[in-house]
């Protein structure tokens, strides 16, 4: 048997606990497949003291990240810390430039430096792998970087954060408005205190741009991705939706276009019958589109101890067998720019609804702002106003539900501004891409 392979933990909450528990489990076993033995030869931690499931008493303890990072005895520095700056940026580029193999599952570190950081490992002949940065327990990295590396990629994209993914799930479900499920998530531990990252996409935006380098590539730009988050989805889009045949998620989105790359997270309308719109719950999906593999799609756990903790072992796995590979497989020298599509030229149906309001020509005027910039309507519903009367002089603002035909984002924006601006809306319009599968 080789000599043993000798890891430093940074970072002792969740996922790090997680692997301390995978390896106690299967840790053996690993060693005979490797032909290594896999030795903790260093942990560090906020808290030493804190409680823990498992006792880390025999492991030898660090107070400094980043001393642990360059320890001469350790092989393989895993961070699991999070945060794009401070403490984990700077061990994990102390332990590259120390010659020592990274396994991290930092999105935010990666998102912002990956291409510095990549550069560094290149530089030392060490791996950086992050395969639990996205998607949690899902290989799509590994699927990326060697399962569809013959392949060019037109799309990659999917159901990248657990949380909106279970907002939206109960608000189908249930019937029940955002903030009551939020409060629900929030009390199950689904979504932290501050859900803003989660619920703004800007968590789904850093798997995205990490997806999008590997997928085409270039070089990881946080910058280029375009965000909405679902705050603004209502139990009545929900509904509206559902008449219509559809499903609501937050898709992350990256693909190919005559004018640069279009990567943006967004809530977009999906076929009720189409294979993402039954991934219910904390579930993460990711499709791929590939020119001669075709299309395919992962789907499992997008995050918790043990699904992340089993890609982090992953990682550290091929590490071992030997062999090192570019971070983002394309060497960073090499690597192009990201160049950002005009989103305002992104084609496709758009849901909108509009909370018009009772005055005579109200719909008729919305018509011909809509006829203005060229675009073309599918469907017009008129829906009871909350009052459940018809919409009638004096009558409360009522939902009104379009689906356009296929058109720009510009025209369409163009169109809604002059309908807001006329007054014939209470509100400001919801508008919701239709994703094309």
């Amino acid at each position: 048997m080789k000599h043993p392979l000798t890891i430093g933990i940074a970072g002792l909450g969740t996922v790090g606990s997680g692997l301390l528990s995978l390896l106690e489990a299967h840790g053996a076993r690993l060693s005979q497949t490797i032909g290594r033995k896999i030795v903790i030869g260093g942990v560090c931690a906020r808290d030493r003291e804190r409680a823990r499931t498992l006792g880390i008493e025999a492991l030898p303890w660090f107070d400094d990240a980043i001393e642990l990072a360059r320890a001469p005895g350790i092989d393989v520095f895993v961070e699991l810390i999070g945060g794009d700056e401070g403490v984990p940026r700077a061990a994990v580029e102390a332990a590259l430039k120390a010659k020592k193999h990274v396994v991290t599952a930092n999105k935010a570190l990666l998102a912002k430096h990956g291409a510095t950081l990549a550069a560094l490992a290149e530089a030392n002949g060490v791996e950086l792998n992050f395969e639990a940065a996205v998607a949690g327990g899902i290989p799509v990295i590994k699927t990326l970087r060697e399962a569809l590396a013959a392949n060019e990629i037109q799309r990659i994209y999917g159901i990248l954060n657990g949380t909106c993914n279970y907002i939206l799930t109960k608000m189908q479900e249930d019937g029940r408005p955002f903030l009551s499920v939020l409060g629900e998530a929030q009390a199950k531990g689904y979504a932290e205190a501050d859900p803003a990252f989660d619920i703004g996409g800007f968590d789904a935006a850093h798997k995205l741009t990490l997806l999008a380098s590997l997928a085409f590539g270039t070089l990881p730009a946080l910058d280029a991705v375009y965000v909405e988050g679902i705050q603004t989805i209502s139990a009545a889009d929900i509904e509206a939706a559902d008449e219509l045949g559809y499903r609501i998620k937050l898709l992350g989105v990256a693909s190919r276009t005559p004018s640069g790359i279009e990567a943006r997270v967004t809530p977009v309308l999906v076929p009720r019958n189409s294979a993402i719109a039954q991934v219910a719950g904390v579930t993460n999906c990711v499709a791929i589109d590939g020119d001669f593999a075709g299309s395919l799609m992962l789907i499992g756990p997008g995050a918790g101890a043990r699904a992340t903790a089993s890609a982090v072992a992953s990682d550290i796995l091929d590490i071992a067998h030997g062999g090192v590979l570019p971070p983002f497989l394309t060497p960073v020298a090499q690597l192009r720019p990201h160049i950002r599509a005009d989103l305002s030229q992104h084609q496709g149906a758009y849901y909108i609804r509009l909370s018009v309001v009772d005055k005579p020509g109200a719909l008729a005027s919305i018509a011909k702002r809509m006829g203005d910039q060229g675009v073309s309507l599918e469907s017009l519903v008129q829906k009871k106003p909350k009052s459940g009367t018809a919409l009638t002089l004096g009558a409360p603002p009522a939902p009104v539900i379009l689906i356009t035909h296929p058109t720009n984002e510009r025209a369409i924006r163009s169109a809604l501004a002059a309908i807001e601006q006329d007054g014939n809306v209470s509100e400001r319009p919801q508008m919701i891409r239709i994703e094309k599968l």
